[in-house]
């Protein structure tokens, strides 16, 4: 069976088993734990020690607790990446298991956080780092045969930039062919008109 929360695709076995896992807390405690990770999944932190004492009814051992935790970040990031309705997540969650009163405080939870949690997303989708400088130059290898010598050239292109993550400066040397840099700078142009019609 297929699900929208998953990008129209079976839902992870691990999912599946972690659905029974949720299901032994009370509903209420379960909101609660929503608004935990929700938290986390905004950037705020999550505060293990609420979460702990949110499921210390269910007497949940430490590996039950990181495994809701990560089966709701799962079914939060990932209905959010695919824009599932709260109605639509609530449905398929019903199917998979969960009890309707857990399904709607999960989806209540969802529902108030959805516009900032696909923000949040989009930000950190496609984190590149910065490039500064760019060098290069040429290089004319010889290769020999038995008829004649050939002067076959090479480019080495040189990025320094910022990593995405750390800030810290990053050096790449890329070494390629006359005939491929040829390519990689037709490409590069194409890429430049497209990305200039969508200003």
């Amino acid at each position: 069976m297929r699900f929208r929360f998953c990008g129209d695709l079976d839902c992870p076995d691990w999912v599946l088993a972690e659905i029974s896992t949720l299901a032994k807390i009370s509903s209420v405690k379960m909101k609660l734990l929503c608004a935990q990770v929700l938290k986390d999944l905004l950037g705020e932190g999550i505060d293990y020690e609420k979460v702990g004492k949110l499921t210390a009814d269910a007497k949940f051992e430490s590996g039950d607790i990181k495994a809701s935790v990560a089966v709701l970040s799962f079914i939060f990031s990932s209905a959010a990446k695919h824009d599932v309705d709260s109605e639509s997540l609530s449905s398929e969650l019903q199917q998979l298991g969960l009890p309707k009163e857990h399904t709607t405080g999960l989806c209540k939870s969802y529902e108030d956080k959805h516009v900032a949690l696909r923000e949040k997303l989009r930000e950190t989708s496609l984190r590149l780092g910065r490039l500064d400088s760019v060098s290069w130059r040429v290089d004319y290898i010889l290769s020999s045969s038995e008829l004649r010598e050939v002067n076959q050239p090479v480019i080495q292109l040189k990025l320094q930039r910022q990593g995405a993550e750390s800030g810290a400066p990053e050096t790449t040397v890329v070494s390629v062919s006359a005939d491929k840099f040829r390519v990689l700078l037709a490409e590069l142009k194409q890429a430049q008109v497209l990305m200039n019609s969508l200003q």
